[in-house]
């Protein structure tokens, strides 16, 4: 995770360069630049140490772009420049803006005590701080003290840095006209990185933990050492280690302060609430762009849960989302066309920057151009092609509920048999993976992989409908209603919407980009047939009526598991089909459940029991879907 995390927003994607060698491109930015560090005092004494990269035109005054990073603001030396010229950088460089890099509290060169999601103090007293008000304080420091500034400040920052945009939104700083959470982290309990629906994300949280949660006793240049597994299999590996007890034990020990909190915090208790920012979205001052992907494998929930929130609590503010089909960050570091073996055109991204994020941060900070950007600009994959909406969801959407049936069919019209179910026996020695490959750090193409290795498995559930006679496209959330009995007291439900392309589906040249028509010649991938993941998520049994005080199952006796999956925005096209799949382990990107009602976090290897499972699907207990469906 943390290797993703690194290398997005604004100037990132980059090697440090030194003033004596560079290529063109950075020879523009040394003869356009200079660049100045300072350590800016917090009202508590406290110094962050920024990076400032100023225009050297002195004939006009620019705004700021401000980036705050527990990422490191390298490199260090006010000769050493970042490698900007990169789509996402190079135009706020190209549009003189000044641009600021901060490293927050407690990381790196900065002074203080770092905290992981620091929570927002709703009523700061006397010189109490939260990284708003290290944001106010920086901006107010900033516009006193920078030569020729405009007075305006944007904030904008992908993933992490996401999280310290939006609580920076909460400063209330005058200077402070427009921030872009993008990819933000937002509830870590809920949906985002370290857990969804109280499922722990263990393949991700715990190489990050072993790295950025390491204690930092004093300032420092330097990056944490990464875990080093030992192989090139990560499903091998956390089986291996067996238990989340167990790497504790082996590798954390209790000096990861964050991964000890999250091992004696198992459920949705205050710690969590106090660190998930959506709760406090109310009066949000500045101008808002909400950025994200739909193939997100991150920070999907953060995207959709902020501008729903902002929307809720804070009506009145200017408030603006943009999703298009990126992996983590992707607009800030690819094209967009593609995803894994999955399509989506060219100038997916160039589209954003063009005209989304710079006529957004050009409009509110240097008063060019028009305050006519969409309240919804999404891409919708399966047709390619971006939409404007006036809300989202959409108004014109139909919740459309569709059944499991008898022969593994989705109708949508509720079944008619008195009785009907499949079970499958789910068995944490055997637990499904999350994709076919054998691979190392998280893929982020499984969002988009190809599901046909999972429905070959006899503890994975599969049911399509016929094949479409005409276009379906799904814009909004999507609600999996299970009717379920388990033969223990816990088990984790994945519901997985899958895109079924014909058996004779091949892309269009036109569509593709040159390195696509390689991965695409006769010698690769099959996509005819291709089960495209479109939406996956999964939901932990025992919080099935409340994420604050989970309940055992009672074995054998039949309950309800209903849970939303994120948004999706996808067609599916005539001629295709729509699959779904219900398994109960997708590993190791979540961690394995014991399928008995325990502490997941503190169990031993012994408490791992196999489970029957069954999904029913009669007229009485009705298995179903409800879809949003775009009204044409």
């Amino acid at each position: 995770m943390k290797k993703i995390l690194l290398l997005l927003f604004v100037l990132s994607i980059c090697h440090s360069l030194s003033a004596q060698t560079v290529n063109k491109d950075s020879a523009w930015i040394l003869n356009n630049y200079y660049k100045i560090e300072r350590s800016i005092p917090m009202r508590d004494g406290v110094k962050l140490f920024t990076t400032f990269y100023i225009p050297k035109d002195s004939s006009q005054k620019h705004p700021f772009m401000m980036l705050r990073t527990p990422y490191s603001c390298a490199p260090y030396g006010e000769n050493k420049f970042k490698n900007v010229w990169s789509r996402n950088t190079r135009e706020y460089f190209l549009q003189k803006y000044i641009v600021v890099i901060q490293d927050v509290r407690g990381r790196y060169m900065s002074e203080g005590q770092f905290e992981d999601i620091r929570p927002f103090i709703e009523n700061k007293k006397g010189k109490e701080t939260d990284e708003a008000s290290d944001t106010y304080d920086a901006i107010d420091w900033m516009v006193k003290n920078i030569p020729f500034n405009n007075g305006k400040v944007g904030i904008s920052g992908i993933s992490y840095p996401g999280f310290y945009s939006t609580i920076g939104a909460l400063a209330n700083h005058p200077a402070l006209k427009a921030v872009s959470p993008q990819a933000p982290v937002t509830n870590w309990f809920l949906g985002d990185d370290v857990h969804h629906k109280g499922a722990f994300f263990v393949m991700d949280d715990f190489g990050f933990d072993y790295s950025f949660g390491r204690p930092r006793p004093k300032p420092t240049t330097e990056d944490a050492p990464e875990f080093n597994f030992h192989t090139p299999d990560n499903y091998d590996f956390f089986m291996k280690e067996g238990t989340l007890k167990n790497l504790t034990k082996h590798y954390m020990g209790d000096s990861m302060t964050f991964w000890k909190l999250e091992m004696d915090h198992p459920n949705y208790d205050d710690f969590w609430k106090a660190h998930t920012i959506t709760y406090h979205l109310s009066n949000v001052k500045p101008a808002m762009l909400i950025t994200g992907g739909l193939f997100d494998a991150e920070d999907c929930f953060g995207t959709w849960s902020t501008y729903k929130s902002i929307e809720k609590q804070s009506p009145a503010t200017l408030n603006k989302i943009c999703v298009g089909p990126w992996f983590h960050g992707g607009w800030a570091r690819s094209d967009g066309s593609h995803l894994g073996n999955v399509q989506f055109g060219k100038g997916v991204s160039e589209y954003y920057y063009k005209n989304v994020e710079m006529p957004f941060f050009n409009y509110y900070l240097k008063g060019e151009g028009k305050d006519d950007l969409a309240e919804a600009t999404i891409f919708i994959s399966g047709e390619n092609q971006w939409h404007q909406f006036t809300e989202w969801p959409p108004k014109n959407i139909e919740q459309r509920i569709i059944y499991l049936n008898e022969n593994s069919s989705l109708r949508f019209t509720r079944p008619i048999t008195s009785s009907g179910f499949e079970e499958y026996v789910s068995d944490p020695a055997r637990p499904v993976p999350y994709t076919e490959d054998v691979h190392l750090d998280r893929t982020r193409e499984y969002m988009t992989d190809d599901q046909r290795f999972a429905s070959r498995r006899p503890d994975v559930l599969v049911y399509k409908t016929e094949i479409l006679t005409e276009d379906m496209t799904l814009t909004g959330p999507v609600i999996a209603d299970l009717q379920v009995s388990i033969s223990t007291t816990d088990a984790d439900f994945v519901v997985k919407i899958i895109d079924v392309f014909p058996d004779n589906f091949e892309y269009n040249d036109s569509l593709l980009n040159s390195k696509s028509k390689i991965r695409n010649s006769k010698f690769s991938y099959p996509m005819g047939g291709y089960q495209m993941l479109v939406r996956g998520e999964i939901m932990r049994g025992k919080f099935r009526n409340s994420f604050e005080k989970p309940e055992a199952f009672i074995p054998n006796q039949l309950a309800e598991v209903k849970f939303e999956l994120p948004d999706v925005a996808h067609t599916f096209q005539k001629g295709h089909r729509l699959m779904i799949q219900i398994q109960s382990s997708w590993f190791p990107l979540a961690d394995r459940n014991p399928q008995q009602f325990l502490d997941i976090y503190h169990c031993d290897e012994k408490d791992f029991v196999k489970s029957i499972i069954r999904i029913y699907h009669d007229a009485k207990h009705a298995t179903s879907v409800i879809l949003p469906v775009l009204k044409k």
